[in-house]
């Protein structure tokens, strides 16, 4: 059995960043994070084992200091959790604040906001929470199904696949001839960078493992790109998920993961692949690990 590994494993900076932030904080006095600070089950555990603790809603909160996640939140929500006397902290990804800001600009110009994402997803909840109007979709049926507007201004949830939120726009700007559509791209360069190299490595394996959150929407994502080049595909979150039944002794194995799993996650992962090759020694000329 070969190994193949992906590019651009392991977190990103945002995550990272958030993360260091929360352990900061949660040294010097008691804090609560509101939501998920990210989508991982393992990280959320480590970090519960830390003292820090999560609540869905602002009036649950009963630390001082609250700390908003790196998927954001909307002024609204912001103001509200202030107005319970509550410190509030943001571990918010950069290229999230980036994307409300693109947001903002094109509303200001005239663009009635079109967002392609998934509705419920607290990112998108916090673009949209502030709007009198807007759209969120995520196929082309709901592009077909929208209203008429002079003026559409499109942009995206930071973890979509780039091909699908162009596509879409394409299909918007199809649908309504008349009207002008401008499209900003605020698909996030580690979401690009994962779904490119998932793809590619995808093509050359006979199997694919992502490790990643079961909440995790950029996980997701990867585990829909590799089906797209490769039959055999499996989401897990750890070691504990790998099944002996899934590998042959002649498989090229591919190994990504979400920008939310932990490096040594993904370290135990592979080790567990090792050993699944090394008993398939007898069968195979072996193991061998290389970067894709």
């Amino acid at each position: 059995m070969r190994i193949l590994r992906a590019e651009h494993l392991g977190m990103c900076f945002g995550v990272r960043d958030a993360i260091a932030l929360a352990v900061q904080k949660s040294a010097s006095q008691p804090l609560t994070v509101l939501g998920d600070l990210v989508h991982n089950e393992t990280v959320l555990a480590r970090l519960r084992t830390q003292g820090i603790q999560f609540q869905s809603e602002a009036a649950a909160v009963a630390t001082p200091l609250v700390m908003i996640t790196a998927h954001g939140a909307s002024d609204r929500k912001l103001a509200a959790t202030r107005d319970r006397g509550l410190k509030v902290i943001e571990a918010t990804c950069p290229l999230v604040h980036l994307a409300h800001r693109s947001l903002k600009q094109l509303i200001g110009e005239g663009f009635h906001p079109v967002i392609i994402g998934q509705r419920d997803h607290v990112e998108v909840r916090g673009l949209t929470e502030d709007l009198a109007e807007f759209a969120v979709v995520l196929t082309e049926q709901e592009v077909a199904d929208l209203t008429p507007r002079p003026r559409f201004g499109v942009m995206a949830q930071t973890t979509q696949p780039i091909e699908k939120v162009r596509r879409l726009a394409q299909i918007l700007r199809e649908q309504f001839p008349a009207s002008e559509v401008r499209f900003v791209d605020t698909v996030c360069q580690p979401t690009k960078q994962r779904q490119h190299a998932a793809a590619d490595l995808a093509q050359r394996c006979d199997i694919v493992i992502v490790i990643g959150g079961v909440h995790s929407n950029n996980t997701r994502e990867l585990v829909a790109t590799c089906r797209q080049h490769c039959a055999r595909v499996h989401h897990i979150q750890d070691a504990a998920d790998l099944q002996d039944g899934w590998f042959q002794p002649e498989d090229t194995v591919g190994l990504t993961a979400g920008t939310s799993t932990p490096d040594d996650v993904i370290a135990a992962v592979e080790a567990g692949l090792q050993l699944q090759s090394s008993s398939d020694a007898g069968k195979t000329q072996g193991f061998s690990n290389q970067s894709a």
